[in-house]
This record gives structure tokens, C-alpha cells and sequence, in this order.
């Protein structure tokens, strides 16, 4: 049973104010606005879709669920590696590695742990595991601010308005918890991606100039 303190503790983790730094992770999306391919709020929406079912949003819930399965750091290693080698491109890792860095020394110091440093999904879903937080409700409040942060470049990117943004976050909700629920049946083995489109815009975002985001 999932404890009104589990759930503060996710909120806690998912909040923009916890100092990860994914505010300035675009995840490509400022390329594809550059380019014209997201000019309004259904071209958001459509983007993020193919983002969260077919490309690093459901290989992130494959990982997160599998490092909650590890039970040493030679496991979690093993699962960090394949992390590192579906990201897509140079920012891809840069943008991983770093929210993922960040997170483990902020979740050590105040829960007192000794992980280290993985790829954002990884290390999160190691943390939830040593912290028994529910591994379903984590990937789905991973996959929520994933898209929330996305959605929120996009309001200052495109531009779009407020509540257009949040009309987006909340339509995209249910696929949110589809594909965390879906990646409970999946392993290492199942990891893949067909959002072609969105590898294409964070490796073009790699010599983009000038823009605002760091990936």
C-alpha cells in the first residue's frame, strides 16, 4: 500500500525546485521549434506522444523498472551501460548524465545513501527501490515531469500560452501511465526507439546556434 509520505517523498523528487537542473534540457525540442516542425499546440502534443510510447520516454520506465530490480552495483552497472548506449546522440547522454549525476548527489546527502552516479532513469529507479517507494507510481511521476518539463519549453519556445501547455500535460497524463504500466512486462532486451524524428533534432541541436537550452 502506497503511504501519503512515499508520495510526498515522489513529489519531492519530481519537483521542479529539486535541484536536478532538467529546466535547461529541451530534450531537442528547441530544434524542432527552430525548424518549424512544432508550431502549435497539436504539434506539441503529437511530438511528445511519439516521445513518450516510441522513443526515450518508454526505454526510461524499461530502465528505471530494471535498476529498481538490481540488487548490487555490478546489476545497476550493467543497466547504467545500456542507458548510456540507447542515448541517441551526444546530448542525449550530456542531458542523462548530468540530471542523473545531480540527482544521486542530492538523494545521498539527505537520505544518507552511497549510490552512483547513473543515468537519470537509472538512478532514480535504484533510489525508489532502496527507499521501498512503489516502482509504478515512480515511472509514472518520472514520465509526468519528463513531459511537464518538455511541455513547459515549449510554452517559452514556441511561444504557447499557459493554459495551452497544461491542456497539453493533461491530455498526454493517460499515455503517461499506459506506457509505465506497459514497461512492467519489459526488460534490458526490449529497449528500442522509432522516434526518429526527435533523435534527428537533438543531434541538429548539437551545432544549433544561438539557442537557449544546453540540449
Amino acid at each position: 500500500m502506497t503511504t501519503d509520505a512515499q508520495i510526498l517523498t515522489l513529489t519531492q523528487w519530481f519537483s521542479p525546485a529539486f535541484p536536478i537542473g532538467a529546466f535547461a534540457y529541451s530534450h531537442g525540442i528547441e530544434a524542432a521549434i527552430d525548424s518549424g516542425q512544432i508550431v502549435t499546440n497539436e504539434d506539441l502534443y503529437q511530438w511528445l506522444a511519439d516521445v513518450l510510447e516510441h522513443g526515450s520516454g518508454r526505454n526510461d520506465c524499461i530502465l528505471l523498472r530494471a535498476a529498481y530490480r538490481c540488487a548490487d552495483e555490478v546489476s545497476l552497472g550493467k543497466v547504467n551501460a545500456a542507458a548510456h548506449a540507447f542515448a541517441g546522440s551526444a546530448e542525449r547522454i550530456k542531458e542523462t548524465t548530468l540530471q542523473g549525476s545531480a540527482f544521486v548527489k542530492t538523494t545521498n546527502a539527505i537520505w544518507h545513501e552511497k549510490a552512483p552516479d547513473c543515468a537519470a532513469p537509472v538512478a532514480i529507479g535504484y533510489a525508489a527501490c532502496r527507499l521501498g517507494l512503489p516502482v509504478g507510481l515512480t515511472a509514472s511521476m518520472y514520465l509526468q515531469a519528463f513531459t511537464s518539463n518538455l511541455v513547459s519549453a515549449a510554452v517559452r519556445l514556441v511561444p504557447l500560452g499557459q493554459t495551452e501547455g497544461q491542456e497539453t500535460l493533461t491530455a498526454l497524463t493517460p499515455l503517461c501511465l499506459k506506457v509505465a504500466k506497459d514497461a512492467a512486462a519489459a526488460d534490458i532486451d526490449d529497449l528500442h526507439s522509432t522516434a526518429f524524428l526527435s533523435d534527428i533534432a537533438a543531434m541538429k541541436h548539437e551545432t544549433m546556434k544561438p539557442r537557449i537550452f544546453r540540449t
